[in-house]
């Protein structure tokens, strides 16, 4: 007979500690709010909290602080930290706590002991708490889950699965504050035996550049600090790409002091694996290198499901896409905010280079080509969102300044042009001009000079040149590429007639709209002759015909030149094409300089409700066409309306396009000037000396945009503070616009005329004669005697010969302006009704000139 012996447990001194945390790391910063967080979760028995961030973002370090609190805070009698990276993992340390207890059978079997520690923790009175510390896959806590009333769970992973948020409070720990980044590094460097000089020069910069996460700063201060190294070298290593991750921090994180178990790549790569390991299989990682090589602080899921992307990862369905980036943020290696559709994907950029680091050069070239697609195939063609064109903007810069230009067999890559088209766009003129500027060179070098995608970057760059305010650069630029143009690709090619046409349309703008229309319209033949009447190069090129022969005078014929254009747009485009709704616009536009301004603002209120619901009331063609029917709600005798509108407008392009957007500075500049007019010269003059001070620290003292403030801003201080204010500004103005301009641009005989009826409103009148003659046989020999700036001019010298005594001599003048008026304008024309009432007041001298 065998007798059963009970063999009694060994006596457990409490409290018990199993398992070992890692130490507190050197520099260790406190973090105060995520600390705050996790000990009120763990306030009470029974609590789980999963502590979820990337890597190397002190996850393990905030748990084991929290450890340490409820030790010493609770005095909990089992406190255990297992290592649980696999299932195996945990189950070993489950055991060993289990015999740190004395209640292991001494049987060997693990899994049994980890079972019955289990049971006793659901079922003891004793206080406890476990840290399963840097998980890998929920489903390796299967039936593993610790729990009990008296207990605490502290979790650490890369994960954010459903499962894991089910079991508790997820706190998010991501990267240091600033502050807290830079405590971390004087600290770390404050530690060399002797001191380095200017070893923490440029630490703000160099922790905004390694994206302020715990772990690199860790290891990048173990390289200063090893390699007698300073923060600004540092970063010089840093900079230089060809550098990898493996280069730049050490291949050993003790030498770091800390206890990371893992480098800076290789955290980040075992993630890529596990990712790429869930369903869909293969998924995960070749949309991890799409979302490296854009911007790290935002790219649209849009980008990331479309077919490009698609394509790259082998699967049809943008499902799998999909799911791919949502396993991508369930490793932490990126985050999905499903609720931001702009800025959709986020990526450390440290976690970037590492993945680009692991691409060879030619899976890297088609990855940056795939990434370049699928951000052409979200761009829309008209932006009316400015969130997803700065987000588009920023991955089109990332791809473009990192990775080049792409460029190969079948050219420079979409995206080239359509990036440069966008920022200038948006308002940020000298940003195109640097990015084509670049794009001309890398292009000439990979492709040749005389490649077409070459020349098509000479001509945007051209185009940015004159919207700039360069008009003379301009046109020299595209007669330039005209002549090569010619010689590579013929006369009569496409791309060399429409050359011709945007070659007149910059000779206009520098200051000759005469020999632009002359140019315009012979271009306008060929083009009709080789391409035919309806293309579309042939359709822009007599939009710009009709412009250049208003400008030059023919007012008339601009009105009839938009009619008949916009009964082809129609024909051709369709009512609602943007190129029909804006030669409805020019067509109001020249009605008003013909002399109806009424009918201009009936028209222009009909085509802006054809806007607002073609392109919405954000897009710069709509504001625009409201900025035209302020203007002749303002010349149709309602200057208040027109100043309440561009208030309103004001208020709309600050909104979506901020205070220093050059339409932003348009809609000031139409404020104050309708202010002025109805009645409030001296609020004008403030808004345009306010005004001037942006222009001059935005663009400098002789952009033209600038020179044209001061100009306005002279007459308003004139009608505000006096004559004699308006005449030593505009004596001022008058040199420097000469010097930019030169003597027959338009905008220097504006100044020359303003100067000459202010002479005379300043008691010189015999003074604005003599100015005003000569502007006078300065336009006449630039425009010709049936412009109607000539008209205008002819109209105040004959007044102010008048207030020169010269009665006879102005009766005279006025009465052959009227006939010519007449003949030109019309009789019904408000300039021509203007004659007749000077000539009328004519004997008692009243009236004042036209301005």
């Amino acid at each position: 007979m065998i007798n059963n012996v009970t063999v009694p447990l060994p006596v457990v001194t409490w409290p018990v500690l199993a398992g070992r945390p890692p130490l507190r790391a050197d520099a260790f910063q406190e973090r105060p709010r995520l600390r705050d967080t996790v000990q009120q979760l763990l306030r009470g028995g029974g609590s789980t909290v999963v502590i979820a961030g990337g890597g190397g973002t002190g996850k393990t370090q905030l748990a084991a602080a929290a450890f340490d609190d409820v030790r010493r805070r609770l005095g909990v009698d089992l406190a255990v930290w297992v290592p649980a990276t696999s299932r195996a993992g945990v189950v070993s340390g489950y055991a060993q706590a289990h015999a740190a207890l004395g209640r292991s059978a001494g049987h060997g079997d693990a899994q049994r002991d980890a079972e019955a520690f289990l049971s006793w923790l659901a079922t003891t009175d004793r206080s406890w708490i476990v840290v399963l510390d840097d998980v890998g896959d929920p489903g390796d806590l299967a039936r593993l889950w610790p729990t009990g009333p008296t207990g605490r769970v502290v979790v650490t992973t890369r994960r954010r699965d459903a499962a894991l948020l089910a079991r508790g409070s997820m706190v998010d720990v991501d990267v240091f504050a600033p502050a807290e980044a830079m405590a971390y590094l004087h600290a770390k460097l404050g530690q060399t035996d002797p001191p380095v000089p200017d070893l923490a020069s440029e630490a703000a910069e160099l922790a905004a550049e390694v994206g302020h996460l715990p772990l690199a700063l860790a290891q990048a201060a173990a390289v200063i600090v090893n390699d007698a190294l300073t923060c600004s070298g540092y970063r010089a290593l840093l900079a230089d790409r060809a550098n990898t991750l493996s280069d730049l921090f050490p291949d050993d994180p003790a030498v770091s002091g800390d206890e990371y178990e893992q480098t800076l790549a290789g955290t980040w790569s075992l993630a890529a694996d596990r990712a790429d390991a869930l369903a869909p299989v293969g998924a995960a990682r070749p949309v991890l290198t799409v979302v490296a090589v854009l911007d790290p602080h935002g790219v649209p899921e849009a980008v990331l499901t479309g077919a490009a992307v698609r394509a790259l990862v082998g699967r049809d369905g943008a499902n799998d896409a999909r799911r791919a980036l949502r396993n991508l943020h369930r490793l932490s290696l990126v985050t999905h905010d499903p609720a931001d559709a702009v800025r959709s994907v986020r990526m450390h950029p440290l976690a970037q280079r590492s993945t680009v680091d692991s691409l060879d050069r030619e899976a890297l070239s088609a990855v940056v080509v795939t990434a370049a697609d699928a951000v052409m195939q979200v761009w829309p063609e008209v932006e009316r969102d400015g969130d997803l064109g700065q987000v588009l903007r920023a991955c089109a810069t990332v791809l473009l300044s990192r990775f080049g230009v792409p460029a190969g067999g079948r050219g420079a890559h979409p995206i080239v042009f359509r990036f440069g088209r966008s920022l200038g766009e948006a308002g940020l003129v000298a940003h195109a001009i640097a990015h084509m500027q670049a794009a001309v060179a890398d292009l000439s070098r990979g492709l040749g000079p005389d490649h077409p995608d070459t020349l098509t970057a000479r001509y945007e760059l051209a185009y940015w040149q004159g919207e700039a305010g360069d008009f003379a650069g301009a046109a020299a630029s595209q007669r330039a590429l005209l002549a090569d143009r010619t010689r590579v690709c013929g006369a009569h090619h496409p791309d060399t007639l429409g050359t011709r046409a945007n070659a007149a349309f910059w000779q206009g703008h520098a200051g000759d709209p005469v020999g632009a229309a002359a140019e315009t319209a012979a271009a306008v033949a060929d083009l009709e002759r080789f391409l035919g009447a309806d293309h579309s190069t042939t359709l822009s090129a007599r939009h710009n015909l009709a412009h250049w022969r208003g400008a030059a005078g023919d007012l008339g014929g601009a009105v009839a030149d938009n009619e008949r254009l916009l009964a082809d747009m129609v024909r051709v485009h369709g009512p609602d094409h943007v190129d029909t709704l804006d030669t409805r616009r020019n067509l109001a536009h020249w009605r008003g300089q013909a002399g109806d301004a009424a009918g201009a603002v009936v028209a222009l209120d009909q085509v802006l409700a054809d806007y607002l619901r073609v392109l919405g009331a954000d897009h710069p063609d709509t504001m625009h066409t409201r900025e035209n029917l302020a203007h002749w709600t303002g010349k149709a005798g309602d200057p208040a309306g027109a100043a309440a509108a561009c208030d309103r407008l004001l208020a709309d392009r600050l909104r979506v396009l901020g205070p220093d957007h050059p339409h932003t500075l348009t809609a000031r500049q139409d404020l104050a000037e309708w202010r002025g007019h109805a009645g409030d010269p001296a609020g004008a003059a403030a808004g345009f000396a306010s005004l001037l001070d942006d222009r001059l620290r935005l663009l400098g003292a002789d952009h033209r945009h600038t020179l044209l403030t001061r100009y306005h801003l002279s007459c308003w201080r004139g009608d505000a503070h006096g004559a004699s204010v308006a005449v030593a500004d505009l004596e001022a103005l008058s040199v420097d616009i000469h010097r930019v301009l030169g003597p027959d641009h338009p905008d220097t005989l504006s100044v020359r005329h303003a100067l000459g009826d202010w002479r005379g409103s300043g008691g010189d009148p015999a003074g604005a004669v003599e100015t005003l003659r000569r502007v006078v046989d300065d336009q006449l020999r630039l425009l010709g005697p049936d412009h109607p700036e000539v008209l205008m001019t002819r109209h105040n010298l004959a007044h102010w010969q008048a207030g020169a005594g010269d009665r006879v001599g102005a009766e005279a003048a006025f009465e052959r302006l009227l006939a010519d008026q007449t003949r030109i304008l019309g009789r019904d024309h408000p300039e021509t009704r203007e004659t007749l009432r000077a000539m009328r007041e004519l004997a008692g001298h009243a009236g004042d000139p036209v301005g």
